[in-house]
Formats: C-alpha cells, structure tokens, sequence
C-alpha cells in the first residue's frame, strides 16, 4: 500500500514517519509512506499557497492550482483520493477496513479557512474525523495512517480481530498480573481457566461497555441469540438493583 499525503507542513509527519508501527510496515515493504509539501507546487521564490476568499470574510482559503498539480503529478488511475472535510463521511472502523484494500490513498490536508472549492471534484471521497474543529489536516492524516498500518499486518492479527468497534461493539475491560492490587481484585472467572465461561463474561462485559456508552451501536445491530440472552441478564440485573 501506497500512503501520500498532501501538507503545508511535512515537518509535522517527521517523529510520525519514524515511529515503531509506521517504520515496520515500510521496513516489510507493506508501506510506502510519500509526504508532500504542496508549498513545492506553488511556484515562485515565495511559494504562496493561500490567498484571501473571493467575496470576501475572515481567513485564508489554499490555492486550487497547487494542490490540483501535485495531484496530477503523485496520482494515477489506482489513486484514492480523500479530502478531510467537516461535511465528509464518519471515518469508522468499516471505512479503515475498505481503505485497506486501496493500492495507493491520496490524503488531503487542509488549513486557514479550507482549500478552494474546485479542488473538491479531483476527490474521490470526503472523511470527517468527528463533531469537532482542528487546525489542520495533519493529525486526521495521521490517524488514518495509524488505522492502517495496524491492519497491513505489523501487529498480530488476533489483536486487531478483538478491539474495540472490529465486531460493532466496544471491548470488555483488560487485565494482567498482579491478580490483586490494593484491595482491587481480578475478575474470578479470567482465573478460571473456563475458556467458555471466560468468552462469555467478555462478550457480556462487550454489551454492557457498549450498552452504557455507545447504545447507537446496540440499536443499529444485528444481534446474534446468545447476545440476545445476555442483553436480557444485564437488564434483569439492573431491575434486581433497582429493586433492592
């Protein structure tokens, strides 16, 4: 897989590109990270990027031709080209795994007020990263290259498989030794040896997590028997508590 991204400010991806999970996945040759400076397509000894909005209004907008010619110059017909925007898709778990598949992934940064609008139709998709305003694109970048790069195979497969959001929910609470700590003990039944036992708390710890935080994820899921069953005990524990 082929990662290039598109910044005014390559020096912030410099401790990024060395850290452990991005440098392995090049050194395996399952990456190859490119970073461009759009400033490079800017031309001129100033290299301007930015200019003031056309009808007016606070800010910088970024200039449509040096961020179309450094598309035109690093894409190709295997290109995935995707702008960070407010107004983009949700980036889920579904959408790491799609992007997975890519050959070669263009990730736009943005900043000051946003890039010129005809920009938008060399783009073959728009991300929001959440409910929330950062200064740039950078860090989106980043986090896209970080969800990834996990995937790619730098990490063992089975770790990835039982994260939070990989099967819709969130994941059941962790933990290793001392079995006990000041007073705070280790679930019994992660003791056990009872692999059945041990699958069926985590799945229910899963619901419970997810049930309390994210009850989205509940309502939009398609629900297995069992997890079905589990549901029903956890509400059944909270009438036995309500009753008490």
């Amino acid at each position: 897989m082929k990662i290039s991204v598109l910044t005014m400010f390559p020096e912030m991806f410099d401790s990024f590109a060395r850290s452990v999970l991005v440098e392995r996945a090049e050194e395996r040759d399952l990456l190859e990270l490119e970073i461009i400076d759009i400033k490079d397509y800017a031309g001129g000894s100033y290299r301007h990027i930015d200019d003031s909005p056309f009808g007016g209004g606070a800010g910088m907008v970024i200039r449509c031709a040096p961020v179309i010619e450094a598309l035109e110059t690093i894409g190709n017909e295997n290109s995935h080209t995707v702008m960070f925007a407010p107004s983009g898709t949700p980036y889920t778990q579904a959408k790491v795994h799609e992007f997975e598949k890519k050959e070669h992934i263009i990730l736009i940064c943005g900043h000051y007020e946003g890039i010129d609008a005809r920009v938008n139709g060399y783009c073959d998709e728009f991300i929001s990263m959440g409910d929330y305003v950062l200064s740039g694109g950078e860090i989106p970048a980043m986090a896209v290259i970080d969800s990834l790069v996990r995937l790619i195979g730098t990490i063992r497969r089975a770790s990835t498989e039982e994260e939070s959001f990989e099967n819709g929910l969130l994941e059941y609470p962790q933990y290793t030794r001392p079995a006990e700590y000041r007073g705070m003990k280790v679930p019994e039944v992660l003791l056990s040896g009872n692999h059945g036992a041990i699958e069926r708390w985590r799945m229910k710890e899963s619901l419970k997590q997810t049930l309390k935080v994210r009850p989205d994820l509940i309502e939009n899921r398609l629900l297995t028997t069992e997890e079905k069953e589990i549901l029903e005990d956890i509400e059944n524990e909270k009438d036995e508590v309500q009753f008490k």
